[in-house]
């Protein structure tokens, strides 16, 4: 009865780990589509603070955007996702 009861702890924890390898596997893929939109923006934020202009990085920023909406609109499969983190 007890070597029961410690099997079905197992298995909840293997679950968990599932559902956070899940999890951060997604957390990838949305950081390969903004990532670089992220980054741009943040630029931007830190020019306008410093008193500098920051057109140049909020027109960077939206041209990654662009480029993001292009790319989720064009990935089907597991592939393309590979060939595009090797660019």
């Amino acid at each position: 009865m007890k070597t029961m009861h410690k099997m079905q702890h197992g298995q909840g924890m293997t679950e968990y780990i599932i559902i956070v390898a899940m999890i951060a596997i997604a957390a990838i893929a949305v950081y390969q589509y903004f990532g670089q939109t992220v980054r741009n923006q943040t630029a931007a934020i830190a020019q306008e603070i410093s008193g500098q202009d920051g057109t140049g990085a909020k027109s960077a920023s939206q041209a990654s955007a662009n480029q993001a909406a292009t790319a989720g609109d064009t990935k089907n499969t597991l592939d393309s996702y590979v060939n595009q983190a090797n660019k």
